[in-house]
């Protein structure tokens, strides 16, 4: 069975590395527009996180969704998928 999840739910929720860096919030996800999946999500760069911000553009990170290895109390990202 699928679970969905509502994109409200996961607005605020906090992103982290599989290395346990904290990456930021999410704030937005791309859609492809012709068949509706995530392509990549929006990720607030947290000011704290060395890492996120030199990776980060204009304060947000655009990671590939084949990036995201789970989602729970937070979302979880492998950073070797982020490249592409």
């Amino acid at each position: 069975m699928v679970k969905f999840v509502i994109a409200k739910q996961l607005v605020g929720k906090k992103v982290i590395s599989t290395s346990g860096y904290d990456l930021g919030k999410f704030v937005d996800a791309e859609l492809n527009k012709v068949t509706g999946k995530i392509t990549h999500i929006m990720v607030e760069a947290s000011v704290d996180s060395a890492f996120a911000s030199k990776m980060a553009e204009n304060g947000y990170l655009r990671v590939p969704y084949n990036a995201v290895t789970s989602v729970a109390d937070y979302i979880m990202i492998d950073t070797k998928n982020m490249s592409t």
